[in-house]
């Protein structure tokens, strides 16, 4: 069944390391990306909200793990959204990258409650070293992962296609792996992520 409703959510925490991550089951799905590829924005489409992520112009703002709980419960179970520091561009010191880098890696590969992720890229340029690296990270531990084509709204129809199929021939059998067109600010594919993200997180726990 298609529910098209927002996955409305409230700001939980911020963790500087993974120990400040709730101890619990709750199913999460994270979202990753370059830190100019509007993840924020697409975190702020997919619940319906316009600052439940802070937007900025500068990229790289996200510098903590900053976890969301989802409002509606499903059959007893929770779900949150989980935002990880972006990759990149970040104005920032080589240690302070270094340790954004060590807290998305402890997250990702220590986190038992991670169920999904959400790879935002933007869908005007080939995927880049740090989104090649995240897809096949995935695909080796069999995880699900869906590849958000961001801002496709600022491409012609023709060349939507095109930057799709040349995702889609690199990895679109590969099991678990889900790639979709995608504009934060024009509400392209809302609502088919929209159901994918529940049925990830409340098809089983984490």
């Amino acid at each position: 069944m298609v529910d098209a409703r927002p996955l409305t959510a409230s700001f939980l925490k911020s963790a500087a390391e993974l120990t400040q991550c709730p101890v619990d089951d709750v199913s999460e799905v994270a979202f990753v990306g370059r830190s100019n590829v509007g993840k924020s924005s697409t975190l702020n489409n997919l619940t319906g909200t316009r600052n439940l992520a802070r937007v900025s112009k500068t990229p790289g703002r996200t510098q903590l793990i900053n976890l969301f709980e989802l409002n509606e419960v499903v059959d007893n179970q929770r779900g949150r959204l989980v935002d990880l520091p972006g990759y990149g561009f970040a104005r920032a010191s080589k240690a302070q990258r270094a340790a954004w880098g060590k807290l998305v890696d402890d997250y990702l590969n220590k986190r038992s409650n991670l169920c999904g992720i959400v790879l935002v890229m933007d869908s005007r340029h080939p995927p880049f070293e740090f989104d090649q690296q995240m897809i096949d990270w995935c695909i080796e531990r069999g995880l699900r992962l869906l590849v958000l084509m961001n801002k496709c709204d600022k491409l012609k129809r023709n060349r939507q296609k095109q930057a799709l199929n040349a995702v889609e021939r690199s990895y679109g059998d590969a099991p678990n792996v889900k790639i979709e067109l995608f504009s934060a600010s024009a509400s392209i594919g809302t609502t088919s992520v929209r159901n994918l993200l529940r049925e990830w997180i409340y098809s089983d726990s984490a």
